[in-house]
């Protein structure tokens, strides 16, 4: 190999490398846009969540008199996780913390509103907590694309060779969107 061919050779061998690193790259790109699809999906079913939150209040003040500390901390933690959402915009360990705590608020509230026969009886109540039991349902999908595409984003960004072209562009690892309690991870229990 002298001369013409090494050259061929050489230039052969430096296409594949940039096509080879090309192909990681745009792997690399389609996963964290995958990832970022997740997040979105998530992000709009908590805002459904969120908008709910003060129609269910609403109707239940009407009612339950007495439980207003109960309903202050549902919007308390309601605005919280509202807040932590604004200062990132992806999945962070706080927003599922917030999310977490607004979960099992919301639990707590259905749990005590059982002590209220003509609130479980209102047909606006009633459709509220369909709307709701329908968007954590949408909530636990949305959850489980959004890990599955951060898993995949983290593999491949972990992985040799793709993790030299991650490193050098700057791919970060996602975090997942996790709660710290298995059995949070449940939709609330809605009773209609």
């Amino acid at each position: 190999m002298r001369g013409p061919n090494l050259l061929l050779f050489i230039v052969l061998i430096a296409g594949a490398a940039v096509f080879f690193g090309v192909t990681l790259y745009n792997r690399l790109v389609k996963r964290r846009n995958h990832v970022e699809d997740g997040w979105s999906g998530i992000d709009v079913q908590l805002k459904r969540r969120h908008d709910l939150i003060p129609n269910i209040v609403n109707v239940v003040k009407r009612f339950a008199k007495h439980e207003q500390e109960t309903l202050e901390k549902v919007i308390n933690l309601r605005n919280a996780a509202q807040a932590s959402k604004t200062r990132s915009s992806h999945a962070s360990r706080q927003q599922g913390q917030e999310e977490q705590k607004l979960s099992q608020a919301l639990s707590g509230l259905m749990i005590q509103v059982e002590a209220y026969p003509d609130l479980k009886s209102n047909t606006n109540f009633i459709d509220l907590q369909k709307q709701l039991q329908k968007i954590e349902d949408d909530i636990q999908y949305a959850r489980r694309y959004y890990n599955g595409a951060v898993r995949e984003y983290n593999t491949t960004v972990q992985s040799f060779p793709s993790n030299i072209i991650a490193n050098k562009y700057d791919f970060r690892e996602a975090e997942f969107f996790e709660l710290e309690n298995a059995k949070h991870a449940e939709n609330p229990e809605v009773k209609l």
